[in-house]
């Protein structure tokens, strides 16, 4: 998409849509945002979550990054940009619910298996992708044919979402406010070639299609 299309898909909304929602708008600009769902996905420019989940403005406060990873929780001054994303979802907006959704064919998750170590340029990729290894060596390690790439791919976009739910159990505020019932996080896993979810049963340990 060139930039002139954004442009021209500006002055539609504008023109076509914006009309349709202006008293939600309003009534957000007037009372603020109050999202009962954090939403932490992918960049992938092909997960778009308020398409996928037919959700309007309001609806979600979104955070997207490579390969929908949640760092642990870590103290100190530093940047901590997904970090601090998460706390004001739970501390500030007081979400009822987070939703952790990987995707078939990550790219984060692709890379992986890649060798980074000659890429200065990828140095912040490579550090994140860190986040990931858990996943990787989980699914090698239960896996049985270690030729099917395919398989093994799936499986590390599956296992990945399950990692990065016990990473966001690291969060002091997020542990007790599941632990009182006032939180409830959840694993997604959506198929970019049918549109279907899938979601993590904590109970037998395995991905279900959403109904």
């Amino acid at each position: 998409m060139k930039m002139e299309a954004l442009i021209k898909g500006n002055k539609k909304f504008k023109d076509a849509h914006f009309p349709k929602l202006e008293g939600e708008f309003e009534d957000l600009v007037e009372n603020g945002q109050n999202p009962e769902i954090l939403f932490i996905g992918c960049s992938d420019s092909r997960v778009l979550p308020e398409l996928i989940l037919d959700s309007k403005p309001g609806d979600m406060f979104i955070l997207r990054n490579i390969g929908n990873f949640v760092p642990p929780y870590k103290g100190g001054n530093d940047f901590h940009g997904s970090s601090a994303a998460i706390e004001y979802a739970v501390s500030i907006l007081g979400v009822k619910h987070i939703i952790v959704c990987g995707h078939s064919h990550c790219g984060a998750c692709a890379a992986l298996y890649k060798d980074l170590s000659n890429e200065p340029h990828l140095q912040h990729v490579k550090k994140w992708l860190e986040l990931g290894h858990k996943a990787k060596e989980y699914t090698l390690l239960a896996t049985q044919n270690k030729n099917d790439k395919e398989q093994i791919l799936r499986t590390t976009e599956r296992i990945s979402v399950k990692h990065q739910l016990e990473n966001l159990l690291t969060y002091p505020e997020i542990y007790r406010k599941v632990k009182l019932g006032e939180l409830n996080i959840h694993g997604w896993y959506y198929k970019i070639e049918d549109g279907s979810i899938e979601y993590y049963d904590g109970e037998s340990c395995d991905f279900k299609l959403l109904s």
